[in-house]
């Protein structure tokens, strides 16, 4: 019985030996505190007093010591003026914020003034003190502690933009087969399984979904979860990506205008994206068309150009359907505005197979990006180098950029017109498949798509007019599989 109970608490150990994915902030700390234990603290319980100033929005808390990492020798707890916020064991890195805590905490609001950490001293041997540190954060709103999964540095990274679960309209069979709303859980596990990069977790005028993010990112740590919400609003929907703050979706007159929105999405430092602009309103969908009044559209970064969801259920699966949202992006693009054209999937069934309506990943956004994290997606997205792939092929490529001779600009960069202009495409695509050149709706030239991994050169003969070129790719049956970005020239 002895070399049982020997071998079940060394297993034990072990297991809780592993760390959880750290996650604290890219800065100092705002605060530090230090201290020692000594064998006389052992087996009692020390309050540890801290204040926490006006404006923050989130609370971030790291504990180190000296000691055995295997012991348990402190256990945190934590509680603010009106009580108790939550206690872990063996966990020494917790945030709170009013959507979403660590678990084990509870989220709510970071209020100023007096806080207090709390210690559950394990026993500690006599002889050396055991010395701590506490490591507090600060974070102003807008301020993002950002998951953290592998990445695989500069390259294309694959994700769904537009996804919805149980914490707002998203549904799907339970094991019994009556359909319930959607835990998040088999969402996130239906992106996992479709291999994608990231995913936005776009819930209709919530963020209610951040606290199971919170949970849940580091069990799925291959695909980064990216804070969302849809707007849904009576003359619109709007994604918003990487704003944790709910956004007030009432526009009204004497309440808020779309601009002032737009505004408020900035100064978090998310994205704001029309979704399927072109979807009929009615009563089966509330305010799904776009007839949004006095927009300024400098102040919009994307389009949904292509909406999984109106193709597979309208539209017959043709991207270029009666419902298809590709004429607005052309529209404002030809307007000489910088729309970024994205996909998706706006799947409310993360446990849908693929090909199926609704199914999670049809399309899939494209984005160049420094590296797999949040910042990184959404300043890719921002800056244009980005395409759409229809054709779910993991293989799939389509890179454009123009070149005067001296410099060269990515899509979604703006070069002057001149004489000698080139365009350079770099494509990988299905055997059959077709490219064609385009100058907003203009097709300028087509070629068939050679096997591999290609680079195709297009002399460009255009006036000093405003110019907005940009690719796709067919497929045998003459059907989009891939839409490039555009890269604007100015006359």
């Amino acid at each position: 019985m002895v070399r049982l109970m020997r071998r079940v608490l060394g297993a034990m150990l072990l297991a809780l030996a592993v760390p959880a994915m750290a996650q604290l902030p890219d800065r100092a700390a705002d605060r530090v505190l230090e201290g020692q234990l000594t064998a006389a603290d052992g087996a009692t319980y020390r309050n540890l007093d801290f204040t926490v100033p006006e404006g923050t929005g989130r609370l971030v808390i790291a504990l180190a010591h000296d000691g055995d990492p295997k012991a348990s020798l402190i256990e945190l707890g934590l509680a603010d003026a009106q009580g108790f916020r939550g206690a872990s064991s063996r966990r020494s890195e917790v945030t709170l914020a009013p959507a979403d805590a660590t678990p084990g905490y509870l989220p709510g609001r970071i209020g100023a003034g007096a806080w207090q950490l709390r210690f559950s001293v394990g026993f500690l041997p006599a002889g050396k003190p055991l010395g701590w540190t506490v490591k507090l954060w600060f974070m102003k709103p807008g301020e993002r502690l950002s998951a953290r999964v592998p990445s695989r540095g500069p390259g294309w990274y694959r994700g769904d933009l537009h996804v919805h679960s149980g914490h707002s309209d998203g549904s799907c069979a339970n094991p019994a087969g009556v359909t319930v709303p959607c835990p998040l859980y088999a969402t996130i596990a239906g992106a996992a399984a479709r291999a994608l990069d990231f995913l936005m977790l776009t819930e209709h005028n919530t963020v209610s979904q951040l606290q199971v993010m919170r949970e849940l990112q580091p069990f799925f740590d291959r695909t980064l979860l990216i804070a969302g919400q849809e707007v849904t609003t009576l003359h619109g929907h709007i994604n918003v990506w990487g704003v944790e703050e709910p956004i007030d979706y009432r526009i009204a007159p004497g309440l808020r205008t779309f601009n002032e929105i737009a505004d408020r999405v900035h100064a978090l430092g998310g994205l704001l994206s029309i979704n399927h602009p072109a979807a009929p309103t009615g009563v089966t969908c509330l305010g799904c068309g776009w007839s949004m009044p006095d927009v300024d559209y400098a102040r919009v970064d994307a389009v949904e150009a292509i909406n999984g969801g109106i193709i597979a259920t309208v539209d017959g699966g043709d991207p270029e359907g009666k419902l298809s949202n590709l004429p607005f992006w052309l529209d404002r693009l030809a307007a000489g505005d910088a729309l970024v054209a994205v996909g998706g999937s706006d799947s409310h069934d993360g446990t849908a197979a693929p090909g199926t309506p609704l199914a999670l990943g049809y399309p899939v956004t494209v984005v160049h990006a420094e590296g797999l994290s949040e910042a990184a997606i959404l300043a890719g997205i921002k800056a244009g180098r980005v395409f759409v792939d229809l054709s779910m092929d993991p293989a799939s490529l389509l890179d454009l950029s123009v070149s005067d001779g001296r410099r060269t600009v990515a899509m979604g960069g703006v070069i002057a017109a001149s004489r000698g202009l080139t365009a350079q495409v770099r494509i990988a695509a299905a055997k059959g498949a077709r490219l064609e050149l385009l100058d907003g709706a203009t097709v300028l030239a087509t070629r068939p798509v050679p096997p591999g991994e290609a680079v195709l050169t297009f002399p460009l003969a255009l006036s000093r007019a405003r110019h907005a070129i940009r690719a796709q790719v067919r497929g045998a049956d003459g059907r989009i599989l891939l839409i490039s970005n555009a890269v604007r020239i100015t006359g």
